[in-house]
């Protein structure tokens, strides 16, 4: 378990190197080499107290340990000098291991501060391990600055979101265990660590963890990646690591390898011009993420277990027919679970914007002997869901866990509390495969079993609309085309259901244009670009194309009840777009599909109060926040 303090050394190592090494993966590579560097002199240090030999530092390599390195007789230059030719040389030094070669190899000191290095050093000689899995854990941490890696669609995955699914997949310590996009090995080191936690009563014998060693097996295509992964699981313990730089979808080196476990979070993104993959995978597809998914069923052993995470394309995408060929198959023979993480957990580069994810689980024993498939909706992940990602009280992780697990042992949802029928429901396949796109938007599935318990008429969007209708384009020959009394709103402005535009048109710029003005209570709702966000025009206005308007009938619905029911059910009117260049909800569809229960105008301004109620003191509190951080500027 990682302390504060190591944490604190971690930070202020990296802190010292900030000034001279902005990078933060070459910060990971000084301190990486610091560490090792460190560890094998502690490591002969050991020896050496128990009456045995040293083994790294020795011979003509002793000049370059550790101990000499931190000779207080050394001058700050001096100290500079016998650094850097140690690391440069370190990769010849044949009596480290061959792994340990390897990482120093190419190594060098990229600036020429006696002082920054020699306070990073006397930094990282406050270290001390009495295991090499507690350098392990610190190496982990460390690895965690290297944030998002966005532009090869990786993104680190959070440790509590690879820690969930490890759980909820419960590897053994007799099974296979794979990733196929390994990274830095975190699905590897976790499942290793839950396997000794669960064999605490009767703890592992060294045959048991020797063959451990070799089932633990990691694939990934980037050299770095590779390195980082395999320092990571020999400082947890693994002295022959399981590691390979493998093109997972264009090698076929080793398709004929199967696991009984495998835990991936694969890359997102697809190189431009698509993917070249070998024949033999099922699903013909160009897209990395299709790919993956694809690789993972098709190695799992015969009863094989699984859990990814995977971008929202595979849920609902059908622009492409690999998408929906993808999800006939996971629906009919693997998938067990959809978990649907809150849209945050991925923070894109630099922390702009995010990018909405699911963890599907499979098992091949259990699709057999079940016809359905449990969804579960996780709003919150025990972190804040901005870019700081700060801790809160709230998370559904652990309820979730408890829900898979209840599933695990019935398949059904008799033993679900109301609190957790909240969270989860249990869908037959045959109905996730009637519309024949196979949507994993669990959201889709819950109206029915909303309705089903209501007691109040389940209605059509169009039984209580006047109309719905595209936004159009002002005409652009009018000399007043801005300037007027129009509200003009275009996609960017609807932010949850406040307008904010500063542009107003004329009635002349509308005049003989496919403009459209929407009186005031009208709904205006994306359809277009970020579906799903929903508005009320307070003053009467027009929008352009990719932005509708829904008349609403107010003898039958408040404007306001209408605009909390489409903000509640934003998934599922995501879940119902089409097209190939660009998504879209046709209104039509939208109209027609969208059903909910209607209670009595009485009923409906009563609800509308609650929320609105409670919408102000979250406000409030935002507000607090807000003058609070602005505040800490000055501590």
């Amino acid at each position: 378990m990682l302390n504060q303090e190591t944490k604190r050394k971690i930070d202020s190592a990296r802190q010292i190197l900030v000034g001279k090494v902005p990078d933060p993966k070459q910060q990971v590579d000084q301190i990486t080499n610091a560490l090792i560097y460190k560890f094998m002199d502690d490591m002969d240090k050991e020896n050496e107290e128990v009456g045995l030999k040293a083994q790294f530092f020795i011979d003509d390599w002793k000049k370059f340990s550790w101990t000499e390195l931190l000779n207080n007789k050394l001058s700050g230059q001096e100290r500079l000098d016998l650094y850097t030719q140690s690391i440069a040389n370190m990769s010849k030094n044949p009596h480290i291991p061959q792994l340990f070669r390897d990482i120093f190899k190419g190594a060098f000191l990229p600036y020429n501060d006696p002082r920054t290095l020699s306070l990073f050093l006397k930094e990282i000689n406050e270290f001390t391990y009495d295991h090499s899995e507690d350098l392990g854990d610190a190496f982990e941490y460390l690895l965690s600055v290297l944030g998002s890696q966005g532009e090869a669609g990786q993104f680190r995955t959070p440790r509590h979101i690879i820690d969930f699914i490890v759980e909820a997949v419960d590897p053994k310590k007799n099974e296979t265990i794979m990733d196929p996009a390994c990274g830095t090995a975190g699905f590897l080191i976790s499942a290793y660590k839950h396997i000794l936690k669960t064999n605490q009563d009767q703890p592992l014998t060294p045959n048991e963890k020797s063959k451990l060693a070799k089932n633990l097996v990691g694939y990934d295509i980037s050299p770095d990646m590779v390195r980082l992964a395999q320092v990571n699981m020999y400082l947890h313990g693994f002295l022959n690591p399981e590691i390979h730089e493998y093109d997972t979808l264009s090698s076929e080196n080793r398709w004929e390898e199967n696991f009984d476990v495998i835990l991936a979070n694969p890359p997102f993104m697809t190189p431009k011009g698509g993917i070249e993959p070998h024949a033999k995978f099922s699903i013909r597809a160009r897209r990395a993420e299709v790919l993956f998914v694809d690789y993972i069923i098709e190695h799992l052993n015969i009863d094989g277990k699984a859990g990814v995470i995977v971008p929202e394309g595979i849920i609902f995408n059908n622009n492409n027919k690999a998408y929906i060929n993808l999800r006939k198959k996971l629906v009919e023979n693997y998938l067990i679970a959809v978990i649907s993480l809150p849209q945050g957990v991925f923070l894109k580069p630099g922390g702009k914007g995010n990018v909405k994810t699911s963890v599907l689980f499979f098992d091949k024993s259990l699709t057999k002997r079940t016809k359905n498939i449990l969804f579960v909706k996780i709003n919150n992940d025990g972190f804040h869901l901005g870019a700081q990602r700060r801790p809160i009280d709230k998370n559904d992780l652990p309820v979730a866990l408890e829900i898979i697990k209840k599933y695990r042992e019935t398949l059904s949802d008799e033993n679900f509390t109301e609190a957790e029928k909240e969270m989860a429901q249990v869908v037959a396949r045959e109905k996730i495969a009637e519309s024949g796109d196979y949507n994993l938007t669990g959201e889709r599935y819950r109206e029915a079993f909303d309705h089903l318990e209501s007691k109040w008429p389940i209605v059509k969007l169009s039984d209580v609309i006047i109309d719905i209708k595209d936004g159009g384009t002002p005409s652009r020959k009018k000399t007043e085309y801005f300037g007027g009394d129009i509200c003009w709103c275009v996609v960017k402005d609807i932010k949850s259901e406040i307008f904010d535009t500063t542009e107003k048109l004329t009635e002349l710029g509308l005049e003989n244009s496919s403009a459209k003005v929407w009186p005031i209570g009208s709904i205006i709702i994306s359809l277009g670009a970020t579906i799903g966000n929903v508005g009320i025009a307070r003053v009467p206005t027009a929008t352009k194309q990719g932005l509708s308007g829904i008349i609403v009938n107010i003898d039958k619905i408040l404007p306001e009840f209408l605009l909390y029911i489409l903000k509640n059910k934003k998934e599922y009117i995501q879940s119902l777009a089409t097209g190939v260049t660009i998504k879209e909800v046709r209104p039509s569809k939208l109209k027609e599909l969208f059903t909910f229960p209607l209670p009595p105008l009485s009923v409906q301004k009563e609800i509308v109060k609650k929320i609105e109620v409670k919408q102000k003191a979250i406000d409030s509190a935002k507000e607090v926040i807000r003058n609070l951080e602005r505040e800490s500027v000055f501590w």
